[in-house]
């Protein structure tokens, strides 16, 4: 296991899950070997069952949306979580709108975030425009969609700056399909 950093903070980013409790074995032995080492994840919605948000607190606190196929989490999901983590203001909605102009409208919607982490499209995708927020999209460890590859997420936060954001190719699917 790699060592922490002295003063930040590791994240595990995860979203769209799509996972029950009958299919929560399905999920990639990375992502659980990832949350083992995370000091907090984050998911962007879509999670479907609290089974799955249950599982990843058994590695790391879990901060959650609610996501468009989350009927069954809305008394329990936030649609939007602010946070500072690692002294690094952060936002994070399931749904980011249009590609088009999303940098300019998330930052207008979330003034004060260095990193808005969303999800929806299944699309990963980490970008730092020239003005407002980095941009995190982890993609999805369980569908895929139309992308090569399963992804998550991580970030490294410390002293009010993101030392590293990266996505990390996880699969095959672990159990029956």
């Amino acid at each position: 296991m790699a060592p922490r950093p002295l003063d930040g903070v590791r994240v595990l980013v995860l979203s769209d899950t799509h996972l029950t409790a009958s299919t929560l074995d399905r999920m990639p032995a990375e992502v659980w070997a990832l949350a083992e080492r995370a000091d907090v994840v984050l998911h962007a919605g879509d999670v479907v069952d609290r089974t799955v948000l249950d599982a990843l607190a058994e590695h790391a606190p879990v901060l959650a949306v609610l996501g468009n196929n989350d009927r069954g989490m809305r008394a329990e999901l936030p649609e939007v979580v602010e946070a500072t983590l690692g002294g690094v203001p952060l936002a994070m909605v399931h749904d980011s709108g249009e590609r088009a102009g999303r940098a300019a409208r998330m930052s207008r919607r979330f003034p004060a975030a260095a990193v808005v982490v969303f999800g929806h499209s299944h699309d990963p995708m980490v970008e730092r425009p020239p003005e407002g927020p980095l941009l995190v999209n982890p993609g999805s460890p369980t569908q895929r969609r139309r992308q090569r590859v399963h992804t998550v997420g991580t970030l490294e936060l410390a002293a009010g700056q993101v030392r590293e954001a990266r996505l990390v190719e996880v699969g095959p699917l672990a159990g029956p399909r």
